[in-house]
């Protein structure tokens, strides 16, 4: 049964999107920022011996450094001003909101309404300065080590490319920032995925490519396919799927007025945390690993070389680290968003209770039953749709651009965009609707 929502929008008249002057100008804004990123990415830093570290990325495109890549739509294989992109600003989002949760000041804080997370965000800002300065730091030593460097100055290098990488960083974060308030969408989101979408033409034209030249057989080529779309089916029916739980509120007195009784439901989606999981995954291993492929061009002892090959698609500890990181995640940011409690004191203060519960303490201990089973079912979902892929791309050589966790960043952030153009768009109609209201009013 369609929900209030989706007959909202089944119903809703799009040919509105001309009047809807406030909706075309996010738009706008939200194009025009996500081109001056990728604009961005082709910006380098200085000192960097271009042929080297076209060598380097050509050899290493396969592992997590061909996954970061994608995530920096190539700014990092160019060395560009963007490299580190936003992934600083997920990395201190994750420490910070770790530290929401066990530091009472923190707590306090993120209790105390709008004005506690102006200043949580203020702290995520100081942090993610602290980490792009430490992150730009061992990324020089590591083109150092790597022989990528043409500056004679190694202290100058280094000096040059953590200012660069910050304000770069920084810049980046602004700019989400700006999309989320001024535009339409998850800024942050957004950019990631603009990086992804932007690599993906090269991809399918690689892939199309070695079908030509006999690399890759037909009957592989079509399985892919059937692979990639079987993925956005999945992740569609996924990321729309709930479950409902039935609320009654029974008849009651409200001021002056007698409310019937009715009957309502309480959704709550299988996958609650959409696709954060997989993108903090992700910016956890892909620094670490990056410095280690650097710095392994060097040290060639066969530790280095080792933890170098188990640190890429397909292999057991990649496969380990991943899939623990994003059942930790999963688990981690349902518990932040969801407050049980919170919600059956709410449903109690209204009247409302679960059919079959008692209001109170039992409603609460019985959706945290019901959240607990749904996060396992979507952990489930999210590592397997990220980790199967890779074997496939290990095995045969597939771009990572046509890997489950790219496909669902994009899937999921499109829906989510869509999500908020339409609320955008029901919004513009309910103002139409007042404004006739109101002028049959006065006539």
């Amino acid at each position: 049964m369609a929900s209030l929502s989706d007959k909202m929008v089944a119903s809703m008249d799009f040919s509105a999107f001309s009047k809807a002057k406030d909706l075309q100008h996010r738009l706008l804004f939200t194009l025009f920022a996500l081109i001056v990123f990728r604009l961005g990415t082709f910006v380098p830093f200085p000192g960097i011996n271009p042929s080297v570290l076209s060598e380097f990325f050509s050899a290493n495109s396969g592992g997590l450094l061909g996954m970061f890549n994608a995530f920096t739509g190539g700014a990092l294989s160019r060395m560009s001003i963007l490299a580190l992109n936003i992934m600083p600003y997920i990395s201190a989002s994750i420490i910070v909101q770790l530290g929401a949760s066990v530091i009472p000041s923190l707590m306090a804080l993120k209790k105390e309404g709008e004005s506690g997370m102006r200043k949580i965000n203020q702290y995520t800002r100081y942090l993610t300065v602290l980490i792009t300065v430490v992150q730009a730091f061992f990324m020089a030593k590591a083109l150092e080590a790597a022989g990528a460097v043409i500056m004679p100055s190694h202290a100058m290098f280094e000096l040059s490319t953590v200012v660069s990488l910050l304000g770069g960083t920084m810049f980046v974060v602004w700019l989400g920032e700006q999309i989320t308030s001024r535009g339409v969408g998850n800024g942050a989101s957004l950019i990631i995925m603009a990086g992804i979408v932007a690599g993906i033409p090269g991809a399918i034209a690689r892939v199309f490519e070695e079908n030509r030249t006999g690399a890759l057989s037909t009957g592989l080529l079509l399985f892919l396919l059937v692979m990639t779309f079987a993925i956005v089916y999945i992740v569609v029916f996924v990321e729309r799927a709930q479950r409902r739980i039935p609320i009654q509120y029974p008849k009651r007195q409200m001021g002056n007025r007698m409310m019937q009784a009715a009957n309502s439901h309480l959704p709550l989606k299988i996958n609650p945390t959409g696709v954060m999981p997989p993108i903090f995954a992700s910016a956890l291993l892909a620094i670490p690993v990056a410095i280690v492929q650097f710095s392994s061009q060097k040290d060639s002892s066969d530790f280095m070389n080792q933890l170098s090959v188990l640190l890429t698609p397909g292999q057991w500890l990649y496969i380990a680290v991943f899939a623990f990181l994003i059942m930790f995640f999963t688990f981690f940011y349902t518990g932040i968003q969801s407050n049980p409690e919170e919600t059956a004191e709410n449903l109690k203060k209204q009247g409302g209770f679960v059919a079959g519960i008692r209001p109170g303490k039992n409603t609460a201990e019985y959706l945290d039953y019901v959240i607990t089973r749904l996060t396992v079912l979507g952990a489930i979902y999210l590592t397997a749709l990220c980790i199967l892929p890779e074997f496939l791309i290990a095995s045969f050589n597939i771009p990572f651009f046509l890997g489950g966790t790219t496909l669902l960043i994009v899937v999921s952030v499109i829906m989510e965009t869509v999500t908020q153009i339409q609320s955008h768009m029901i919004a513009h109609q309910y103002e139409g609707l007042i404004k006739k209201a109101r002028l049959k009013g006065r006539l």
